[in-house]
């Protein structure tokens, strides 16, 4: 086990004060593919005093399951297939651009989970302080690989892992000298 302090990734606002907080305020997907809403959502995470805001990035044809891709469902674009669904609501370069230069205006951090190796060859493109691994990748370990390789400060959730799956991501963090 791994005290706080022995954590070398740790953020802190406070050098001085190892136990403040950084408070990351969670858009995930909640934008719809809209960078509209993405914006007001930023907007509400200044107003709160948050440090920065979090999106998802996935590939969708790399993350959707075989077994999923064609499964229909109800969006609030009418039914159409799960892959497609994804396709939708994924920004690409010229919104995540723009979510970048809007951060940047707004004075906030701005940082994504990677879902798969090419999500973060993408984001590495952005001068991102942080990435955050979701608890569904951290036992994908090429994912890691490629990440500790690029040297950002990383979070890594680990809401449904078992010690054995957080022990081992850790392991590839400390192997490859990655700040986590």
């Amino acid at each position: 086990m791994f005290s706080f302090k022995e954590w070398p990734g740790r953020v802190t606002k406070n050098k001085d004060d190892d136990m403040s907080v950084f408070i990351i305020a969670e858009i995930g997907l909640n934008h719809n593919g809209d960078p509209d809403i993405a914006k007001k959502l930023i907007d509400v995470a200044v107003f709160t005093g948050c440090d920065a805001v979090k999106f998802q990035k996935r590939t969708p044809e790399v993350c959707v399951p075989e077994a999923q891709k064609n499964v229909m469902r109800d969006t609030p674009w009418g039914r159409m297939s799960y892959l497609d669904y994804r396709y939708k609501v994924e920004f690409g370069k010229d919104e995540y651009d723009e979510i970048d230069r809007y951060c940047r205006e707004k004075g906030i951090e701005w940082l994504a989970s990677p879902w798969d190796v090419q999500s973060y060859e993408f984001l590495s493109q952005y001068d991102l302080k942080h990435i955050k691994i979701p608890s569904a990748m951290l036992t994908n370990h090429k994912l890691l690989e490629v990440v500790v390789l690029g040297k950002h400060c990383t979070f890594i959730s680990t809401g449904m892992s078992t010690m054995n799956e957080i022990e081992a991501a850790v392991a590839i963090f400390k192997h490859g000298d990655g700040p986590f």
